[in-house]
């Protein structure tokens, strides 16, 4: 039986609630690290991703996940917008197009084992006009997302489809967590 500790570092509240949806117990440890933002998106987002697993610093009978999700057309990646003007060139950037939405997930234990993966999966906004961009801007859910939008809110209204994980395009792939470490949920559920 793994009787392990999970321990998210992360603020996210996405994450979280994926997680609870599971039935995982888990602590929540923030780990502040400088993240990259430029370079091969799927690189980045494991870069980033295993930063955070390793400053979440485990200890013997923890294991600690680190998750960092992107947004990418190409090798452009289009992080979190600072400002409103910035969520508005992103979201016309997006409009009518397909882009990557990516997460790399790094999982460390106590003894400093690691195991990473990531997740790609491909979402298609629809045409979007000026109304339809300032109608979401006014909901504000665009702050702290990466690519400027959040799919299960006011911003599923953007997308015309996805292909791959959904749960991967709010913040965790569950089916890539659960890969890397496969008990997780017949050992350690509520």
């Amino acid at each position: 039986m793994d009787a392990r500790r999970l321990v998210l570092a992360s603020r996210s509240p996405q994450r979280r609630a994926i997680l609870e949806s599971l039935g995982v117990p888990f602590e929540v440890r923030v780990t502040d690290v400088l993240e990259e933002e430029e370079g091969v998106p799927v690189a980045v987002a494991g870069e980033n991703a295993l930063r955070k697993a390793v400053a979440g610093r485990a200890t013997a009978g923890e294991v600690v996940l680190g998750v960092d999700t992107v947004v990418a057309t190409g090798l452009d990646i289009w992080g979190k917008p600072p400002t409103e003007d910035a969520a508005r060139e992103t979201l016309r950037h997006l409009s009518g197009r397909t882009h990557d939405v990516i997460s790399g997930i790094a999982l460390v234990d106590g003894d400093g084992t690691v195991r990473a993966d990531s997740a790609l999966t491909k979402v298609t906004f629809r045409p979007l006009d000026d109304r339809a961009i300032e109608w979401y801007l006014e909901s504000a859910e665009w702050r702290e997302r990466a690519g400027g939008y959040a799919i299960q809110g006011r911003g599923g209204a953007l997308i015309e489809r996805i292909e791959g994980d959904y749960l991967n395009v709010v913040g965790l792939p569950a089916g890539k967590l659960l890969h890397l470490w496969p008990d997780l949920i017949a050992t350690n559920s509520r």
